[in-house]
């Protein structure tokens, strides 16, 4: 039975400028790096792969990885400020029984679509 992520492989066509990006104006915590084109980082429990494509018919844009994130106002104006472009301010997605679901999409800084997410919680 599968139990939890272990790690996702982000495809990257500029394994330096992809590494800034993700230290940087996301802020996640660098690992490591494993020669000039691997860098790993982590997010929560998950660690994240950036790297080049190892075979040309793995080099395809990735699945979208959501965030979840706290204070998804506050998340998107520090990572504005850090120089990410977002395609939309943050707003309403659904309305569930017990709580909102808030989005905000935007790209890396190799074209891969990400997306930040907070439940809010009445209260």
């Amino acid at each position: 039975m599968l139990e939890s992520i272990g790690q996702i492989a982000i495809n990257v066509k500029d394994p330096a400028r992809a590494r800034a990006f993700y230290r940087d104006v996301l802020g996640l915590r660098h690992l490591f790096d494993a020669g000039p084109d691997l860098a790993f980082f982590q997010c929560g429990g998950v660690r994240l792969m950036l790297s080049p494509a190892s075979k040309p018919e793995h080099d395809n844009p990735g699945s979208i990885i959501y965030y979840k994130v706290a204070d998804l106002a506050a998340t998107h104006a520090t990572m504005a400020a850090r120089g990410a472009v977002f395609e939309a301010a943050p707003h309403l997605v659904a309305t569930m029984p017990d709580h909102e679901l808030w989005m905000a999409f935007l790209r890396d800084s190799e074209g891969n679509l990400l997306a930040l997410m907070e439940e809010k919680r009445p209260g």
